[in-house]
């Protein structure tokens, strides 16, 4: 009876179980058929839509990545670069194995075991999701290759089948070294740089083969977040990721305890994109930039142009850092004009934080003179807090300068919330500067072949890209002199000729305009002198009558030998006060033909351009000086001039040059126009051609005391001194066809009464020497190796003005 009770109750159990196994079974079933169905599904859109439709990966076989143009030095300094992306190709076998390890690292440490898509990290990224609101992803390096280079990166399963795909055709195709050398030049990296071996650059101004692991490890970071957590933009969270690559290095393998524990502590040293090069050369840059584009269009911001300019890397820092030093002397001896703006301050912390960054970035940093806020100031100690967060501190002899501004009343007082200018010196001592106005140049070439060795356009390219070398066409003052009286030699006069330094008034004729009484800007007059003592002094008298004699009309067309456009230039007799306009590379162009003994020269830039496969499409083979075809002056006349020239630096406006330099071939003349609108000064040692200048873009006077010797002449010393460093001085050979007369050379067509000996001058000679003439000295068998070389004038005390101020 139980047995049977039994019996039943099992059968019962069991039917109850039946219905449960046959659902789980059912359930089972449908779940297989659904997966095999997805399959299908999957199988057939992968055949019918995905495979026909994948892009060809001819790009990646044959990869040629977008390329920024490149400007160079001779010495081959990078000083520009072009293009919306920069960056280095690295061969796979020039990448740094630290390099390569930090990037598996935290990437893909399975890259070389996987086929391109790696199942074990599809399953962690998975459960990783299950357990987070914020999905991880769990792409290979093939994977974001495929999307880097043919998709995009919208989160959608079609896309993710795409990429699948792609990744199995590019492991096809592609060894995994080609595959990690596609990734690693050509993934965005943030400011601008993709690929590492340009990020590594960019970020820390070195090549990628000579990275610590430290640094590597942080350019390994970059790709999940390049614009938005890299070190410039977000230290913090830059550093968080470094450190746990790091970590992960070392789980690896990759790198020892002690590697990773010194590696941990590592101080990192930013570059940051202000210090990307290494001297400044922005509109020497610019300026082949804009050839590079009139010759290849848009394709020089793609296409990997390499271009080698003539610039030299030292000569063109010394020019660079003459011009800043000249123009701020310059506005530090015209006094402090108050601070750049205001900003009230808040009270709030952060407030007050956003509110500084906010008028910072509005008052962008100038090299070393830095944009910065007052946070307090009383008349001993201002504080300022900088762009970076920093709060310097103001005192003692830093604040002389602006000691007026701190003392007294009205807008321009020094106030919290006033915007000013730092500088620190090599002491780390802090000083109140400010933002000149002023404007000035330089642009220095070999007179030989007309190579710029050295351009500076402006002050801050930043600030104004206006090239004060080639586009401003400002008034020569003095510095046209030489070219009136190289004009005159060829009329008979000499150096020795008498003129008439005594007051003259001309009509309107003479001067295109109204009657004119001109003067020597010092007010003195002398009577008669040489034409070498004019030139050395800077007469103005001297000047007007020799151009009164030779014709304005005949000066002007001999103007066009030294590559000066005639109708800039007046045809009256103010022409030789430099009342035209000229540009400073014309004047350059000008002196190399007295440099380089009479033949004129391009000025030129680009030495060599080189495509991204290292041909040669352009090198310039220049004509040089030597070439007859290119002579333009008489070698005796290019002699006789270098000789005056060579008087006005070692006696007279630039005396200082050879006082400073320690040289006596150096030769050039001051330049200052009318109420000392412009100042220049022009000159040559060896074959170095070198033309300063100053002036406002606005124009106004300089002030009262400001001339082409005090403004240009010390920025052109301050140049000399570098690129005359090492070279032996420079004797000229006399050449055929000159003579002396009484000391001074003369042509040899001339020596025998056909010069002219003196204009408005009566003549004091006597009988004999009017119908004979003086005996002419031939070089070599007179007695006179003349000219004789003029004494070292004295030591001019402080406070002593030796500038001459007839239009020096």
């Amino acid at each position: 009876m139980s047995l049977a009770k039994s019996s039943r109750r099992s059968r019962s159990g069991n039917s109850l179980f039946k219905p449960l196994g046959s659902r789980l079974g059912q359930v089972g079933a449908i779940l297989l058929a659904s997966l095999v169905l997805v399959c299908l599904v999957m199988f057939g859109y992968v055949t019918l839509i995905v495979m026909p439709n994948l892009p060809s990966l001819d790009s990646l076989v044959d990869y040629r990545p977008k390329m920024p143009l490149r400007v160079y030095t001779a010495d081959e300094v990078l000083i520009g670069e072009f293009g919306e992306e920069r960056r280095d190709f690295i061969p796979i076998a020039q990448m740094p194995e630290v390099m390569k390890k930090a990037l598996l690292a935290i990437e893909d440490d399975r890259f070389y075991e996987h086929g391109g898509v790696d199942y074990i990290g599809v399953l962690r990224a998975g459960l990783a999701n299950l357990r987070s609101s914020r999905s991880q992803g769990a792409s290979t390096i093939t994977m974001q290759v495929a999307r880097t280079f043919f998709l995009s990166r919208q989160k959608t399963y079609a896309r993710k089948l795409h990429e699948i795909v792609l990744a199995y055709e590019i492991e096809r195709k592609l060894s995994k070294d080609q595959i990690l050398e596609l990734y690693m030049n050509q993934i965005y990296l943030g400011e601008r740089a993709y690929g590492f071996g340009s990020a590594a650059r960019v970020y820390f101004g070195k090549p990628v083969q000579e990275l610590t692991v430290a640094e590597a490890a942080m350019l390994a970071g970059l790709p999940k977040a390049p614009a938005s957590a890299n070190p410039i933009v977000n230290p913090t969270r830059a550093k968080q990721r470094q450190q746990y690559i790091l970590k992960r290095m070392r789980e690896l393998g990759y790198i020892s305890e002690a590697q990773y524990a010194k590696s941990a502590q590592e101080k990192l040293l930013l570059r940051g994109d202000r210090r990307r090069f290494t001297t400044h050369a922005e509109y020497a840059a610019e300026l082949v930039r804009q050839y590079m584009v009139a010759q290849y269009k848009d394709d020089v911001y793609t296409h990997g142009y390499n271009v080698y300019t003539t610039l030299s890397f030292a000569e063109q820092t010394a020019a660079y850092d003459a011009v800043r030093r000249g123009v701020i002397e310059y506005d530090r001896r015209h006094g402090y004009r108050g601070p750049e703006g205001f900003i009230d301050l808040p009270r709030n912390a952060d407030d007050r934080a956003q509110a500084i960054s906010e008028i910072l970035l509005k008052h962008p940093d100038s090299d070393e003179l830095q944009s910065a806020v007052v946070v307090s100031a009383t008349a001993k100690l201002v504080r300022a807090e900088l762009l970076s967060g920093e709060d310097v501190e103001v005192s003692g002899d830093g604040l002389r300068f602006a000691a007026r501004a701190l003392s007294g009343k009205g807008q321009n007082k020094i106030r919290p919330g006033a915007v000013i200018r730092v500088v620190r010196d090599a002491k780390k001592k802090w000083w109140i500067s400010q933002l000149p106005e002023v404007s000035a140049a330089m642009v220095a070439l070999n007179a030989q072949d007309g190579a710029i060795r050295a351009m500076v356009g402006g002050f801050d390219f930043t600030l104004n890209q206006f090239d004060h070398v080639n586009q401003a066409w400002r008034q020569p003052g003095s510095t046209i002199k030489p070219f009136i009286y190289s004009a005159a030699l060829e009329k008979g006069f000499s150096p020795g000729t008498l003129i008439n330094d005594a007051p003259l008034t001309l009509n309107s004729g003479d001067s295109g305009g109204q009657s004119w009484d001109p003067q020597n800007d010092d007010g003195q007059y002398e009577g008669p002198i040489s034409m070498r003592t004019g030139l050395k002094k800077s007469k103005n008298l001297v000047s007007i009558r020799i151009l009164q004699s030779i014709s304005p009309a005949y000066a002007q067309q001999y103007l066009a030998k030294f590559g000066f456009e005639q109708d800039k230039h007046p045809a009256n007799l103010t022409m030789t006060l430099g009342t035209g306009s000229v540009t400073a590379m014309q004047v350059a162009s000008g002196y190399a033909v007295f440099a380089n003994g009479g033949y004129q020269v391009k000025p030129f830039i680009i030495q060599k351009v080189v495509n991204n496969r290292g041909q040669v499409l352009i090198d310039s083979q220049p004509a040089k000086a030597g070439d007859e075809a290119t002579r333009v002056l008489d070698a005796r006349n290019a002699f006789i001039m270098d000789s005056m020239m060579r008087d006005v630096v070692n006696g007279g406006t630039g005396f200082a040059a050879s006082q400073k330099l320690g040289r006596r071939d150096l030769a050039g003349k001051t330049g200052t126009t009318n109420d000392s609108i412009d100042g220049w000064f022009a000159g040559y040692g060896g074959d170095i051609v070198a033309v300063s200048w100053m002036g406002f873009d606005k124009p106004r006077s300089l002030g009262g005391r400001e001339f082409g010797g005090t403004v240009a002449l010390p920025m052109w010393i301050e140049y000399m001194r570098t690129a005359l460093k090492g070279k032996p001085p420079v004797q000229r050979a006399v050449p055929d066809g000159v003579v002396q007369i009484d000391g001074d050379w003369i042509y040899q067509e001339y020596a025998n009464g056909n010069a002219v000996r003196s204009v408005d001058v009566e003549d004091t000679r006597s009988f004999w020497e009017r119908l004979f003439g003086s005996r002419p000295q031939v070089p070599g068998q007179g007695p006179a190796p003349g000219p004789a070389p003029a004494p070292i004038p004295r030591p001019i005390p402080s406070g002593e003005d030796m500038t001459y101020r007839g239009g020096s």
